[in-house]
């Protein structure tokens, strides 16, 4: 687990560094402000994914993938944080977007990420038919048939007169959280040609045992850890991993997500140990 927690913060150092540098403040300064706060104090499970498996295959010059990715996800946030959506005012541990500048300036900064996540892969040097592949999934696992799809799902929970089942949860949560997970996760493969089948269902797995893990720190974690409100799904009535499966089940479930995820990765050997560790992280992060 050292190697894997090294190897994440440097690479989310690399990560910030690069976007730090390329998001100026030469146009819109206030914008660009808010833009360069969306993407800083995370973890950059994302984009180490992105590294990570590009690693594996031998690839280098990844970090402007792996920045579109944080660019994308921190667009997610930054708008799932709104009055609108989730009416959330902590993340990460800081005040969010909207309540630092306003909901306009959130919105538009959120834009300005999304519209950067593809700019940054476009200007990357690998061939012109990599950079297609990994702009075309890019958007469909971010739009209607990924997280922007499985957002409104959550946001219907929320109001639904039944609570949702579990598989219509899962399907949700596919979507929601684990569609930009995967994707993340065979970027590696997709930039060196490769067989994104093992990688695809580590990814899969590591998804929704990521987004167990969050309704596990619904319940147990406290807010000064998790650096977001906390308890929020229960007070809506909100039906969720742990509503479903209990508490108990809803670790073993993670678990066994896991263990899937790993075994999904034998045909690497001892090359994939850290994107195992990374796995075993998910479930046991406490933020």
């Amino acid at each position: 687990m050292a190697e894997f927690k090294t190897t994440l913060a440097a690479d989310a150092a690399a990560i910030s560094e690069f976007l730090q540098a390329r998001i100026t403040c030469d146009l819109h300064p206030p914008l660009a402000e808010a833009m360069r706060y969306c993407v800083v104090g995370g973890k950059a499970l994302r984009g180490f994914y992105v590294m990570e498996s590009a690693r594996l295959h031998g690839v280098s010059g990844a970090v402007e993938v792996a920045a579109a990715i944080e660019c994308m996800h921190a667009y997610s946030l930054a708008h799932d944080d709104l009055p609108a959506m989730d009416d959330d005012d902590m993340r990460r541990g800081r005040p969010t977007a909207h309540k630092v500048w306003d909901d306009a300036t959130a919105i538009l900064a959120g834009d300005a990420l999304q519209a950067l996540a593809f700019e940054l892969i476009g200007d990357t040097e690998f061939p012109g038919n990599t950079r297609a592949a990994l702009m075309v999934s890019l958007a469909k696992q971010a739009g209607i048939a990924g997280m922007v799809g499985g957002q409104a799902a959550d946001i219907a929970a929320e109001t639904a007169a039944v609570p949702f089942k579990l598989d219509e949860i899962i399907a949700m949560q596919n979507g929601k959280t684990g569609a930009l997970l995967t994707w993340s996760c065979v970027a590696g493969a997709v930039m060196a040609g490769a067989n994104q089948g093992p990688l695809k269902a580590y990814g899969d797995s590591v998804g929704l045992a990521f987004q167990i893990a969050d309704d596990v720190l619904d319940v147990e974690g406290d807010e000064a850890t998790v650096g977001k409100a906390v308890g929020k799904d229960e007070d809506a009535g909100k039906a969720t991993f742990v509503s479903l499966l209990g508490l108990d089940g809803a670790k073993r479930r993670a678990d066994e997500l896991v263990e899937s995820a790993c075994d999904a990765l034998s045909k690497y050997g001892d090359q994939a140990e850290t994107l195992k560790e990374a796995a075993r992280f998910v479930v046991n992060r406490t933020h």
